[in-house]
């Protein structure tokens, strides 16, 4: 990288191309964040036995094939392994990344939250049927009134929340301000923190629990109700309580607001190696590192779903992508093809196939938030080279 490239960037233009292929790796030096911690031990071993996979060759049409090898090339690619039966079977990185280097994830920063309200719910501190408000009293006068823990993690609450990554002036990038994503929307009217923009929310679109709606204001409610319920700051109990568990090398970061609250919505930045922890982690029903560090129950909860929360994804723009699946607690799932997805924009993916015992972590800058021919092109590998094995 050049002087001059490592400089383009600026918390104005960098999450535009191509300051982004830059800037998902310098989260840190754009904005403040807080450190979620490993620990001071040695980090979980990982076993390796690497293949050459360049070759196998995955769908670019229903009469045209490529090698694995293109798909990295031409999918704005920063790193991408890839773990059966919990060996690393691939591991490149792209993009001056290396093994140590944290890259923003996007969305995929909700399902740790998923994944933490599970642990919260086991310690006794949290009740995912009960409201909102009673963690967040602040809230009781708000659209989320009537939302419970249950339905925030689940994206199936009332609140009004428009989120079309394409349009500058969308409700996504105002509740982004609040952590200087987007200066140019921010105001001296703007909400301090997070929860005060959500306490500012007025306004419901639906009836609780209605229809399936995916709203990342719901997974910064869901942080911030966590840290009330453990009482001790969220990247405190996430790194004692997950991160430091699965025996994570590298320190994460995540964006904060004012009060330090983390954006979990979106502002977690984590290299590729520990992103493939967590997805053992999922794979194996929350046991990881010779330890049960999310209840086996939550897990599959979340894998396997209910009639209610698959009815709603059927009935969403969301169904394509999953036809058989659902969302549960801050995760996508197939249950009928075993599979298991943490999704973020500009091509962030954690993608479990539990019947080939398979994890691939993939960390891109594509130069568009939701380039759905490149996403398409990501799952048609990734499903290629599962079944493939």
């Amino acid at each position: 990288m050049t002087q001059t490239e490592q400089t383009a960037y600026t918390t104005a233009n960098w999450n535009q191309p191509p300051h982004n292929r830059h800037s998902f790796q310098h989260m840190s030096a754009l904005f403040q964040t807080t450190q979620i911690r490993r620990s001071g031990d040695q980090a979980s071993a990982l076993e390796y036995a690497l293949e050459d996979l360049s070759q196998l060759p995955y769908p670019v049409s229903k009469s045209e094939t490529q090698p694995l090898q293109h798909f990295l090339d031409s999918t704005y690619t920063d790193a991408f392994v890839v773990l059966q039966d919990g060996v690393v079977i691939t591991e490149q990185y792209f993009n001056n990344m290396n093994e140590q280097t944290p890259h923003l994830l996007n969305s995929v920063s909700k399902s740790f939250v998923g994944m933490l309200a599970g642990i919260a719910v086991d310690d006794g501190a949290l009740v995912a049927d009960s409201l909102v408000s009673d963690y967040l009293p602040k809230l009781a006068d708000s659209a989320f009134r009537h939302t419970t823990v249950q339905t925030a993690l689940d994206m199936t609450a009332a609140v009004a929340y428009s989120e079309d990554y394409d349009q500058r002036g969308d409700d996504f990038w105002h509740e982004a301000a609040v952590v200087g994503w987007r200066p140019d929307l921010q105001t001296d009217a703007s909400p301090r923190s997070l929860l005060d923009y959500c306490q500012q929310r007025s306004q419901t679109e639906q009836d609780e629990g209605a229809h399936f709606h995916y709203r990342t204001v719901l997974t910064n409610l869901c942080a911030a109700v966590i840290e009330s319920a453990v009482g001790q700051p969220f990247a405190d109990y996430f790194s004692q309580r997950l991160w430091q568990p699965l025996g994570c090398e590298q320190d994460a970061n995540v964006v904060v607001d004012a009060t330090g609250l983390p954006y979990m919505g979106a502002g977690m930045s984590a290299c590729a190696r520990d992103l493939a922890r967590f997805g053992e982690l999922l794979r194996n029903d929350g046991f990881y590192n010779g330890a049960r560090i999310v209840p086996a129950s939550w897990v599959r909860d979340t894998r396997l779903g209910n009639d209610q929360v698959r009815q709603l994804f059927a009935a969403s723009e969301y169904r394509g992508l999953l036809p058989n699946g659902h969302y549960r607690n801050q995760v996508w799932a197939d249950p009928t093809a075993q599979e298991i997805m943490c999704i973020g924009i500009h091509g962030q993916s954690i993608y479990v196939d539990r019947a080939k015992a398979l994890v691939c972590v993939k960390l891109s800058s594509h130069p568009h938030p939701t380039d759905l021919s490149l996403y398409g092109t990501t799952y048609r590998a990734l499903r290629a080279l599962a079944a493939q094995r």
